[in-house]
């Protein structure tokens, strides 16, 4: 029997930046961008209980992630403004995915708050909707909440649904978290790239731009991608520290990772194009 007063382990899914190209910036500041996310069967896992109007409990805690900065609460807060919500939520996460590793995490868990509340609460609100409140906490978090692997532009909040190649990818994991402002703002960050059309896009296209900035700072994030460089054509997600391959099977995925040194965290992880929830009513999860 579905319990009305809880949601538990609604998936919050990696994802990966296939490539990132900086194509200019704003006046105020944020920069222009063109990508293509997409996601991977590699997830926190989020568990929703209701509370009374204007509780908002965090039951575990984050590290290094005070809960005014935490954007589960931050997303959980928003929606209830926005909406008028007359309940309130515990918000437990069941963490997996790495911190500061450009695979999304902290906007996918954000993402995943916003449906699920949207549900519990009894809100009926859009994708749409839910989208554009979540653009406030992170220019990732649309593509979570549309939940359709797509070319983005913008600032990564454009999108345009886009049938990704079916692929596994080997994600690295180099031992640094890297901190997405401190890229952005460096000096050396290239910021005109050409400008692409989506039909431009097929397997093996384009570059990350941030890149370069990354790997002059994180000399462990450059070794991750000479390693897998030797074997396969690798890429940086976001703004790193996170590195991956794509395969066109596990097997292949797998005969790689068992190559590389014992110490080096990997995960094998298969590519998803739409979100685990995309299709799946909230209160079968």
């Amino acid at each position: 029997m579905v319990n009305p007063e809880r949601l538990s382990a609604l998936p919050a899914p990696a994802k990966l930046n296939l490539f990132l190209h900086v194509v200019g910036r704003r006046p105020d500041g944020y920069h222009l961008l063109e990508t293509v996310f997409t996601f991977l069967d590699w997830c926190d896992r989020i568990d929703l209980e209701l509370r009374p109007s204007g509780v908002f409990e965090r039951l575990t805690d984050l590290p290094g992630v005070p809960a005014e900065q935490d954007l589960c609460l931050r997303a959980a807060r928003l929606l209830a403004a926005r909406s008028r919500a007359t309940q309130g939520v515990a918000i437990r996460l069941h963490k997996v995915l790495p911190l500061g590793g450009g695979l999304g995490g902290g906007s996918s868990d954000a993402a995943t708050v916003l449906l699920g509340l949207n549900r519990l609460w009894g809100l009926d609100w859009s994708r749409t909707a839910l989208a554009d409140l979540g653009l406030a906490l992170g220019a990732d978090v649309p593509v979570f909440v549309h939940g359709t692997s797509a070319f983005a532009t913008g600032v990564g909040e454009r999108l345009t649904p886009l049938a990704v190649p079916p692929a596994w990818y080997l994600v690295l994991v180099p031992p640094v978290q890297v901190a997405t402002a401190g890229v952005f703002s460096a000096p050396e960050l290239t910021r005109n790239t050409p400008q692409v059309k989506i039909a431009d896009f097929a397997t093996g296209f384009g570059h990350n731009d941030l890149e370069s900035v990354v790997t002059a700072r994180h000399p462990e994030v450059r070794e991750a991608l000479i390693m897998l460089r030797k074997h396969t054509d690798a890429r940086m997600t976001g703004s790193g520290c996170c590195v991956f391959a794509a395969f066109p099977t596990q097997s292949a995925a797998e005969a790689v990772q068992h190559a590389l040194p014992a110490n080096w965290q990997s995960r094998i992880a298969r590519g998803l194009q739409d979100h685990p929830l995309q299709d799946q009513p909230l209160e079968n999860c």
